[in-house]
């Protein structure tokens, strides 16, 4: 399993969101549940005890969902590709996704695929909904999308690039771009499909005006074992771009990552409530994560 994952950030609908989601689709199941203690409750306007959040599957990939306010809005600056294998199960997905949800694009036939829709469900979330047939992957039902608009229009290839030196055991598996007869300039990305450690993204770009760009609504975690990992995706992913709070960072296009420890997942989870709590309040002062100083703060040193 790849050590990247997406990781949604909604308001307070994280609960209510994964159910549905759970419920749209198979081989889905709730992993972990992390609450909010006194700390990290205060830091974030919530209330203590209440969900944090959920690490789930859905159709057999994993996700997380954060009950983290209103301060991030979703957007379809990053969508996520359902690849399906007949028209049926479009349209299965199709009904279930759009119900009080908002259709970007309808459900049709289109010069790229025999049955296809972009909606947005009723929680935010972009999704695309497309026949893939026999060219679909059978290692991943569910792809994100990076759409590069406005400022990062023409910097799709270059980023793919550069993720790919980024991430060991990755590859650029197929890029096509504007012709003529293309609406973007030509030479610009129409599609491009590329693996990060084995994950598969794709990534498109558009030069018409849109109101959404990239933000921390949905980001991706890269998962580390030690700390010389921590470093190396850190130092690599804020490159030109902009270090936050918790693990949390910007890369050069906008795009929102977030470098964890595998170390921190075990710290905040301690059945010892009070080496938890320590370890939650040591995180939330950390820009980077410093796995020996969260032990540090978790036995009270």
């Amino acid at each position: 399993m790849s050590r990247i994952f997406p990781f949604l950030w909604f308001d307070r609908q994280a609960e209510e969101a994964v159910n549905f989601y759970l419920s749209v689709f198979e081989d889905s199941k709730i992993i972990s549940t992390q609450r909010y203690d006194e700390s990290s409750a205060k830091a974030a306007h919530m209330e203590p005890g209440s969900v944090l959040t959920l690490g789930f599957e859905i159709a057999g990939q994993s996700f997380t969902a954060l009950n983290g306010g209103p301060a991030f809005k979703l957007n379809p600056s990053i969508s996520f590709h359902i690849r399906c294998e007949t028209v049926e199960e479009v349209d299965r997905y199709y009904e279930k996704l759009e119900d009080g949800g908002l259709v970007r694009m309808p459900l049709e036939k289109y010069h790229f695929s025999e049955r296809f829709a972009w909606v947005e469900d009723r929680y935010g979330v972009s999704w695309q909904i497309i026949h893939a047939g026999d060219t679909m992957s059978t290692d991943q039902k569910i792809v994100p999308c990076l759409l590069f608009v406005g400022d990062q229009f023409g910097k799709t290839e270059q980023a793919v690039k550069q993720f790919i030196s980024i991430f060991d055991n990755s590859s650029l598996e197929y890029i096509d771009k504007a012709t003529e007869a293309d609406p973007n300039p030509i030479g610009s990305v129409r599609y491009a499909s590329f693996k990060l450690d084995g994950y598969e993204m794709v990534a498109m770009e558009s030069d018409a005006k849109h109101d959404f760009a990239f933000n921390e609504a949905v980001s991706f975690v890269v998962s580390c074992n030690d700390q010389a990992e921590v470093d190396y995706y850190w130092d690599k992913l804020s490159e030109g771009g902009q270090e936050s709070m918790c693990a949390w960072l910007k890369d050069r296009y906008g795009i929102s990552w977030q470098v964890v420890p595998k170390r921190l997942h075990e710290l905040l989870g301690d059945p010892d409530k009070i080496k938890a709590g320590r370890a939650m309040q040591a995180m939330l002062q950390m820009r980077k994560i410093i796995i020996a100083d969260l032990e540090k703060a978790a036995e009270g040193e």
